[in-house]
């Protein structure tokens, strides 16, 4: 219920026709402004609500009509046992799945991106309007770089294009005409939240000051946009 709310939020501030994305709280960004009164977009992954069902893979392929075999988004499922130590559910010391949990591996929408920076002709750019790290097929060369200098490993080649992709929060596919990335519409189970944490009266933004979330490989410097929050048991 809390995406349908987001969602009406996010459609108030577009225009049938226009395809430039606003902040969610519907303010408007002047040339100049700061960093702190532009829209910054990212995505909550709970890890809690997962279940590995991989239908936000399966939409994120379709609306991005990416060819076979390629994906921005993977699901990575995790054990959370001890290796050779017996599972405390089953007691088995081999793979049992009692404690499994998944992890979405995907483009971290870097504010400090390295794809960015190495790029030597401009195609791996941030959008000016939404912030929001992507492609312009028509810059890249095909080079790789940006590919390399990725510390995620959530690049790729588009054998179709022959262009680098990366999960850019479906902004030339939904976000362009008013929706939800994709893969934040097709989950069941809420466990994926986007907006702009920018706007301190978005759900995103509400959601991350009351719960813990963790970003991963911080020491990098890169600022990933894509937020984590882990599984928490509580004890008996």
């Amino acid at each position: 219920m809390s995406e349908n709310i987001e969602r009406r939020r996010f459609l108030k501030c577009l225009g049938a026709s226009s395809l430039i994305i606003a902040p969610l709280g519907c303010s408007s960004v002047k040339e100049g402004e700061s960093d702190a009164n532009k829209p910054h977009y990212a995505m909550v992954f709970d890890q809690n609500k997962c279940t590995g069902c991989g239908d936000c893979k399966e939409a994120c392929n379709l609306a991005n009509n990416l060819p076979e075999g390629k994906s921005r988004l993977l699901m990575e499922q995790h054990s959370g046992g001890l290796e050779g130590q017996p599972c405390p559910h089953c007691g088995k010391t081999t793979e049992c799945g009692c404690e499994r949990k998944f992890v979405r591996v995907s483009c971290q929408q870097c504010k400090n991106a390295p794809c960015v920076t190495v790029c030597p002709t401009g195609a791996a750019h941030r959008d000016e309007k939404t912030g929001i790290v992507t492609m312009d097929a028509a810059k890249c060369a095909g080079c790789k770089y940006c590919i390399a200098a990725c510390p995620y490993d959530a690049r790729f080649i588009n054998k179709e294009t022959d262009v680098a992709d990366n999960c850019d929060f479906c902004l030339n596919s939904k976000l362009a005409i008013g929706e939800l990335p994709a893969c934040v519409q097709k989950c069941r189970y809420d466990a994926l939240i986007f907006g702009d944490i920018n706007d301190p009266t978005s759900y995103i933004s509400k959601l991350l000051r009351v719960k813990d979330s963790v970003r991963i490989k911080p020491g990098f410097g890169t600022e990933p946009s894509l937020r984590y929050i882990p599984i928490v048991k509580l004890g008996v």
